[in-house]
């Protein structure tokens, strides 16, 4: 790779704040707290056993007693403890998330999405035009393809740009932002496409909307018609990026968007970044 290249963070944070069904839990260990944690054996209270081993070995090192004061400065090490779903935050969907099966083979877990699909020359369809809770239809990609000049091409990451990260700290992020429809999804996988990301809350319509239209219609097509899919065709998605709108052009540029080595999981955290020369 050329030293002449910019990288930007399609990445959202996650914090205690994030506007997710179930937030996330986030514990801070600092390193005044680390110091008394570790000094001690705090690490392994639970454990009888090891706290034992351990209280051993200070006594064979001749150490009586560690104090913070042992540590430079009177502090040790920070860390943190997390919990929080597989799907908080910026993450990548895994074909076992929509099914067991897609093309009737044992679906992929997240640990299995081949690594070359996640860094690859990469397209944004500008769709910041489409209203709130609206479809995005085929037509609608077809239509931003000719007004780029561009031809889909195989395994390229395909990005939709809604515009819905930029009230991503509001709890409407949850229930208001445009979808891609089903024939829009084959569109775009027929074509050989094998991510897709947007920079919205979820990958198919808002809950609420799938909902009434399922009441309204009595239609089992209505319910994450974008993830199933992924039944018949086998891709993975990318929910809840950001920055779209910071990559200066509409293609030419690679995007990264390797997925957390998760065994067994239906999907994983990734630190997506737009790569361009």
């Amino acid at each position: 790779m050329s030293e002449a290249y910019r990288i930007i963070d399609l990445s959202l944070p996650i914090e205690k704040t994030s506007q997710e069904f179930i937030r996330p839990k986030i514990k801070f260990i600092t390193h005044k707290k680390g110091a008394k944690l570790l000094c001690f054996g705090g690490l392994i209270d639970e454990k009888y056993f090891i706290r034992t081993i351990f209280n051993f070995l200070l006594y064979v090192l001749g150490i009586k007693k560690i104090t913070y004061n042992n540590f430079p400065d009177g502090i040790a090490l920070a860390w943190e403890e997390v919990k929080m779903e597989t799907h908080t935050g910026t993450h990548m969907d895994a074909p076992w998330h929509f099914g067991p099966y897609s093309e009737e083979l044992p679906a992929k877990t997240i640990d299995r999405v081949p690594l070359e699909w996640c860094y690859a020359n990469c397209v944004i369809f500008d769709m910041r035009h489409k209203q709130l809770n609206s479809n995005i239809k085929a037509v609608d990609l077809e239509k931003a393809c000719n007004e780029i000049r561009y031809k889909i091409k195989e395994k390229d990451i395909v990005l939709i740009m809604t515009g819905a990260d930029k009230y991503s700290s509001q709890r409407r992020y949850l229930f208001q932002y445009p979808a891609l429809t089903k024939e829009a999804t084959l569109w775009l996988l027929n074509q050989g496409v094998k991510i897709i990301g947007t920079d919205s809350w979820g990958f198919d319509a808002p809950f609420k909307n799938m909902i009434s239209d399922y009441l309204r219609l009595k239609d089992k097509e209505c319910l994450w018609p974008n993830h199933f899919v992924g039944r018949e065709k086998e891709y993975c998605h990318i929910e809840k990026l950001v920055n779209l709108d910071k990559i200066p052009v509409p293609f030419g540029f690679k995007v990264a968007c390797f997925p957390i080595n998760l065994s067994g999981a239906s999907a994983g955290w990734i630190r997506a970044v737009a790569i361009l020369q």
